[in-house]
């Protein structure tokens, strides 16, 4: 019963993330007047597991994001946090990256649990209905 409920929990997040992510999901390389390639970043889904994440208070979420927003800066264009969805034991967060390797990279620099990472190669919302 609790793994058909992490999965309907991930799958409502999915939903949810499919038209905001959908909106950020247009980085390609891209060449400039100095032909400076922008990497191409993928999306992906980190799965952290956090006992009583959904009881974190405002000053705790805004700690973790203030060290998140730190690590992220120190590592540069390569990744981006898009956003993330605080709910039960589990924060769900949605990231932009080159690799599965520097999410593990901004965990461990974080302090922050990365249980599950999936890349999400493709991604549909209302308005692919209508193409």
């Amino acid at each position: 019963m609790k793994t058909q409920i992490n999965r309907l929990s991930l799958l409502l997040v999915l939903s949810v993330l499919t038209g905001f992510a959908a909106r950020s999901q247009g980085v390609s390389s891209t060449t400039t007047q100095k032909d400076t390639r922008v990497p191409v970043l993928k999306t992906y889904l980190i799965e952290r597991e956090i006992p009583g994440a959904g009881l974190l208070t405002p000053d705790q979420l805004k700690g973790i994001s203030q060290k998140s927003c730190t690590v992220l800066k120190e590592m540069g264009p390569k990744i981006q946090w898009i956003q993330s969805y605080v709910s039960g034991d589990k924060i769900y967060c949605i990231y932009k990256a080159e690799n599965e390797e520097l999410i593990r990279e901004h965990a461990k620099k974080g302090g922050f649990p990365a249980n599950k990472i999936v890349e999400i190669p493709t991604i549909i919302s209302p308005a692919t209905a209508e193409n």
